[in-house]
């Protein structure tokens, strides 16, 4: 060492430079922090140890990405994801096995999705750590209703009003809805069978449990740990349900009109194919139609009603033009912010599905212009996909 050199000051000079990215002010790490999606977020907290450390304190922007699913095919046992802040850039998973391949995307939430294989077995899986949680039989269950699976991998239903016999292929899950805390892997997953009941299980059942006196399940949303349920029978029910405590309670049971059908005169062009809840970001309920050309089978356009509750019961007489600075999420049930960079577009429904002649592509439907447009043109072809689905990616704070 050269004679008189202080090593005190050499560390001195280190931290006074300001080309030490390692310690910028916290502050402005948080700033950068701030400015960047999940994907960037995630590239960005891998710069140093004090920008991982400086991370923590700050939760990435949710921005909507695709998965899209390959047919049933040995040789494509994995999925392929877009990012919206990449447009000319696709990611595929590792491979994930024969089974998944085989397997179908009921549900999303965060980064992990709800699958069901061809036996009727279902698990949930994550896109990114690719950890697997396996649910209880759908034949287990506690309640009124019994299902017993019989030796061609069919289902015997039995209850109260009848007995049905299920083949294999055609068990009715419907719209299936699930949460997942990211750190404890605590979950809740939800959905209706057929006409019969709504079961849900939580992380350490065994049996799926149903919900008393629920069926005739038309659509389920699940956010902020509340259920909402509207029926399809002639009750035209919503119920909402709180599942934050040990004891699920329901908070609110009424009257809604689900169907306010197109008049159903031989000439009219249009036809209403599907009818969902949809829940706000400020908790505004709204019933949103998709409608078809009977002829051609393209999705036209859209009706939104804003579900206004009156006592017991809910009607749904004011119709909803406009979404403001939010974007709904048709995949998903729920309307989020849309950001300022342009990659998620305000008062815009983003669906997938087929429209016409096109089949499994993905879609904006834009409320104030009223014009279909596709998300992307990917560098696959759509026989190759089997379905695309919406998912908000999130990643575990390490």
């Amino acid at each position: 060492m050269e004679k008189g050199h202080n090593p005190s000051s050499h560390k001195r000079l280190r931290r006074d430079t300001p080309n030490s990215w390692s310690e910028l002010p916290l502050d402005l790490l948080t700033s950068v922090f701030e400015r960047l999606t999940v994907a960037n977020f995630q590239r960005a907290k891998s710069v140093c140890s004090s920008w991982h450390s400086a991370s923590r304190q700050y939760v990435p922007k949710q921005f909507p990405w695709l998965v899209l699913f390959p047919k049933d095919n040995n040789d494509n046992n994995s999925c392929t994801l877009f990012n919206p802040e990449e447009k000319h850039k696709l990611y595929k998973t590792k491979d994930l096995g024969e089974t998944f391949a085989k397997s179908v995307c009921m549900a999303t939430y965060g980064s992990w999705l709800l699958m069901r294989d061809p036996r009727f077995n279902l698990y949930i899986l994550n896109l990114f750590t690719y950890e697997r949680i396996s649910l209880p039989p759908v034949e287990s269950q506690l309640g009124m209703t019994k299902i017993e699976r019989t030796v061609d991998d069919g289902f015997h239903v039995s209850s109260d009003h009848n007995v049905t016999e299920f083949n294999g292929r055609c068990i009715p899950i419907r719209t299936p809805v699930f949460w997942i805390d990211e750190k404890t892997k605590d979950y809740v997953v939800i959905w209706g069978f057929g006409t019969w009941c709504v079961v849900y299980a939580k992380k350490g059942d065994t049996s799926w449990n149903q919900i008393p006196e629920l069926s005739d399940c038309l659509h389920l949303v699940y956010k902020d740990h509340k259920l909402y349920f509207s029926s399809s029978g002639n009750k035209c029910e919503l119920r909402i349900f709180d599942f934050s405590r040990e004891v699920t309670q329901q908070t609110f049971q009424g009257c809604v009109i689900m169907r306010l059908l197109l008049k159903q005169r031989r000439l009219n062009p249009y036809r209403t194919v599907n009818t969902k809840l949809v829940v706000k970001v400020n908790g505004d309920v709204l019933k949103v139609d998709r409608i078809w050309d009977r002829n051609t089978r393209i999705c036209r356009f859209f009706d939104l009603w804003k579900v206004h509750s009156s006592g017991s019961s809910f009607k749904m007489y004011e119709k909803v033009v406009t979404l403001g600075d939010e974007a709904l999420l048709w995949d998903l049930g729920i309307t989020v912010l849309a950001n300022d960079t342009g990659l998620l577009k305000r008062n815009c429904i983003y669906f997938s599905g087929s429209h016409g002649k096109i089949i499994n592509d993905k879609f904006i439907y834009d409320l104030e212009t009223e014009k279909m447009d596709p998300v992307h043109k990917f560098d696959c072809s759509p026989a190759q996909l089997s379905s695309a689905r919406w998912f908000l990616p999130s990643f575990t704070q390490t």
